[in-house]
Protein backbone atom coordinates (compact mmCIF):
# COMPACT_ATOMS: atom_id res chain seq x y z
CA UNK A 1 0.00 0.00 0.00
CA UNK A 2 3.03 2.39 0.70
CA UNK A 3 4.35 1.67 -2.70
CA UNK A 4 1.17 2.84 -4.38
CA UNK A 5 1.07 5.63 -2.64
CA UNK A 6 4.37 6.51 -4.11
CA UNK A 7 3.64 6.13 -7.45
CA UNK A 8 1.23 8.54 -7.60
CA UNK A 9 1.50 10.91 -9.81
CA UNK A 10 -0.11 14.93 -9.44
CA UNK A 11 0.48 17.09 -12.35
CA UNK A 12 2.24 20.18 -11.80
CA UNK A 13 0.67 23.16 -13.72
CA UNK A 14 2.89 26.00 -14.37
CA UNK A 15 1.75 29.78 -14.96
CA UNK A 16 2.84 30.19 -17.75
CA UNK A 17 0.16 27.08 -18.98
CA UNK A 18 -3.02 27.36 -20.16
CA UNK A 19 -5.37 23.66 -19.68
CA UNK A 20 -8.15 23.87 -22.45
CA UNK A 21 -10.03 21.43 -23.89
CA UNK A 22 -10.30 18.26 -20.86
CA UNK A 23 -12.08 17.63 -18.16
CA UNK A 24 -9.07 19.81 -15.65
CA UNK A 25 -8.76 17.20 -13.27
CA UNK A 26 -4.96 16.27 -14.30
CA UNK A 27 -6.03 13.14 -15.75
CA UNK A 28 -3.84 13.90 -19.29
CA UNK A 29 -6.67 14.35 -21.04
CA UNK A 30 -6.03 18.41 -21.33
CA UNK A 31 -3.51 19.61 -23.83
CA UNK A 32 -1.37 22.70 -22.90
CA UNK A 33 -0.47 25.52 -23.97
CA UNK A 34 2.55 28.00 -23.73
CA UNK A 35 1.04 31.30 -23.12
CA UNK A 36 2.40 33.34 -26.41
CA UNK A 37 2.20 37.12 -25.35
CA UNK A 38 -0.90 39.50 -25.12
CA UNK A 39 -4.28 39.03 -26.39
CA UNK A 40 -5.74 41.11 -29.05
CA UNK A 41 -8.03 43.19 -26.39
CA UNK A 42 -4.45 44.26 -24.45
CA UNK A 43 -3.24 44.84 -28.58
CA UNK A 44 -6.20 46.88 -29.51
CA UNK A 45 -6.32 48.79 -26.36
CA UNK A 46 -2.48 49.55 -26.34
CA UNK A 47 -2.65 50.95 -30.31
CA UNK A 48 -6.18 53.09 -29.37
CA UNK A 49 -4.45 54.73 -25.85
CA UNK A 50 -1.03 55.57 -27.47
CA UNK A 51 -1.98 58.18 -29.86
CA UNK A 52 -4.23 59.76 -27.56
CA UNK A 53 -1.40 59.48 -24.86
CA UNK A 54 0.91 61.18 -26.73
CA UNK A 55 -1.43 64.07 -28.47
CA UNK A 56 -2.25 65.20 -25.28
CA UNK A 57 1.17 64.41 -23.62
CA UNK A 58 1.83 66.98 -26.75
CA UNK A 59 -0.44 69.22 -25.98
CA UNK A 60 0.23 69.42 -22.33
CA UNK A 61 4.22 70.53 -23.34
CA UNK A 62 2.74 73.37 -25.56
CA UNK A 63 0.22 74.69 -22.74
CA UNK A 64 3.12 74.84 -20.31
CA UNK A 65 5.74 76.33 -23.10
CA UNK A 66 3.01 78.86 -23.59
CA UNK A 67 2.06 79.54 -20.01
CA UNK A 68 5.86 80.17 -19.88
CA UNK A 69 6.29 82.41 -22.53
CA UNK A 70 3.56 84.08 -21.66
CA UNK A 71 4.33 84.93 -18.61
CA UNK A 72 8.15 86.09 -19.29
CA UNK A 73 6.61 88.58 -21.55
CA UNK A 74 3.88 90.28 -18.90
CA UNK A 75 5.68 89.83 -15.78
CA UNK A 76 7.63 93.43 -16.54
CA UNK A 77 3.97 94.81 -17.64
CA UNK A 78 2.65 93.33 -14.16
CA UNK A 79 5.53 95.36 -11.76
CA UNK A 80 4.67 98.46 -14.24
CA UNK A 81 0.99 98.45 -14.01
CA UNK A 82 1.29 96.99 -10.17
CA UNK A 83 -0.85 99.94 -8.55
CA UNK A 84 -3.57 99.55 -10.77
CA UNK A 85 -3.58 95.80 -10.32
CA UNK A 86 -3.27 95.24 -7.06
CA UNK A 87 -6.44 97.21 -5.95
CA UNK A 88 -8.55 95.97 -9.03
CA UNK A 89 -7.43 92.72 -7.78
CA UNK A 90 -8.46 92.97 -4.64
CA UNK A 91 -11.71 94.57 -5.63
CA UNK A 92 -12.49 92.01 -7.69
CA UNK A 93 -11.77 89.61 -5.32
CA UNK A 94 -14.19 91.08 -2.68
CA UNK A 95 -16.94 91.48 -5.19
CA UNK A 96 -17.02 87.57 -5.88
CA UNK A 97 -16.53 86.93 -2.00
CA UNK A 98 -19.06 89.00 -1.40
CA UNK A 99 -21.43 87.18 -4.15
CA UNK A 100 -20.35 83.89 -2.94
CA UNK A 101 -21.47 84.89 1.11
CA UNK A 102 -24.91 86.21 -0.85
CA UNK A 103 -25.47 82.98 -2.28
CA UNK A 104 -24.63 81.20 0.58
CA UNK A 105 -27.03 83.38 2.77
CA UNK A 106 -29.59 82.92 0.74
CA UNK A 107 -29.30 79.33 0.36
CA UNK A 108 -29.33 78.99 4.34
CA UNK A 109 -32.16 80.97 4.33
CA UNK A 110 -34.63 79.04 2.24
CA UNK A 111 -33.60 76.09 4.05
CA UNK A 112 -34.17 77.61 7.01
CA UNK A 113 -37.40 79.08 6.06
CA UNK A 114 -38.16 75.25 4.48
CA UNK A 115 -37.25 73.41 7.57
CA UNK A 116 -39.82 75.78 9.85
CA UNK A 117 -42.87 75.75 7.14
CA UNK A 118 -42.60 72.02 7.51
CA UNK A 119 -42.64 71.59 10.90
CA UNK A 120 -45.30 74.10 11.32
CA UNK A 121 -47.19 71.76 8.52
CA UNK A 122 -46.30 68.67 10.69
CA UNK A 123 -47.34 70.40 14.16
CA UNK A 124 -50.62 70.91 12.64
CA UNK A 125 -51.71 67.28 11.63
CA UNK A 126 -50.28 65.74 14.45
CA UNK A 127 -53.16 63.82 16.62
CA UNK A 128 -54.72 64.95 19.91
CA UNK A 129 -52.66 62.54 21.82
CA UNK A 130 -49.89 64.61 21.24
CA UNK A 131 -51.46 67.64 22.81
CA UNK A 132 -52.63 65.44 25.61
CA UNK A 133 -48.94 64.28 26.41
CA UNK A 134 -47.41 67.91 25.88
CA UNK A 135 -50.24 69.11 28.45
CA UNK A 136 -49.16 66.31 31.13
CA UNK A 137 -45.75 66.95 30.02
CA UNK A 138 -46.30 70.65 31.25
CA UNK A 139 -48.58 70.09 34.26
CA UNK A 140 -45.59 67.39 35.54
CA UNK A 141 -43.21 69.84 35.13
CA UNK A 142 -45.05 72.93 36.92
CA UNK A 143 -45.97 70.56 39.77
CA UNK A 144 -41.82 70.05 39.77
CA UNK A 145 -40.83 73.53 39.51
CA UNK A 146 -43.27 74.33 42.10
CA UNK A 147 -42.01 71.96 44.45
CA UNK A 148 -38.57 73.00 44.12
CA UNK A 149 -39.94 76.38 44.55
CA UNK A 150 -41.61 75.42 47.61
CA UNK A 151 -38.11 74.01 49.13
CA UNK A 152 -36.10 76.56 48.09
CA UNK A 153 -38.02 79.43 50.11
CA UNK A 154 -38.24 77.01 53.29
CA UNK A 155 -34.18 76.83 52.89
CA UNK A 156 -34.26 80.67 52.49
CA UNK A 157 -36.46 80.70 55.87
CA UNK A 158 -33.71 78.43 57.74
CA UNK A 159 -30.85 80.47 56.34
CA UNK A 160 -32.78 83.64 57.24
CA UNK A 161 -33.51 82.48 60.79
CA UNK A 162 -30.11 80.71 61.70
CA UNK A 163 -28.46 84.38 60.42
CA UNK A 164 -31.09 86.13 62.46
CA UNK A 165 -30.32 84.08 65.67
CA UNK A 166 -26.98 84.31 64.76
CA UNK A 167 -26.69 88.16 65.06
CA UNK A 168 -29.15 88.07 68.25
CA UNK A 169 -26.73 86.26 70.14
CA UNK A 170 -23.78 88.95 68.98
CA UNK A 171 -25.45 91.47 70.21
CA UNK A 172 -26.18 89.46 73.59
CA UNK A 173 -22.65 89.10 74.05
CA UNK A 174 -21.70 92.39 73.41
Amino acid sequence: MADRDRTQVHPQHRFDQVVRGGTGTGTGTGKYYQSSGPSTTQVLALLTLLPIGGTLLALAGLTLTGTVIGLTVATPLFVIFSPVLVPAAIAVTMAVVGFLSSGAFGVTGLSSLSYVFNRLRRAANTEQVDMDWAKRGMQDMVGYVGQKTKEVGQKTKEVGQNMENKSHDQSVRA
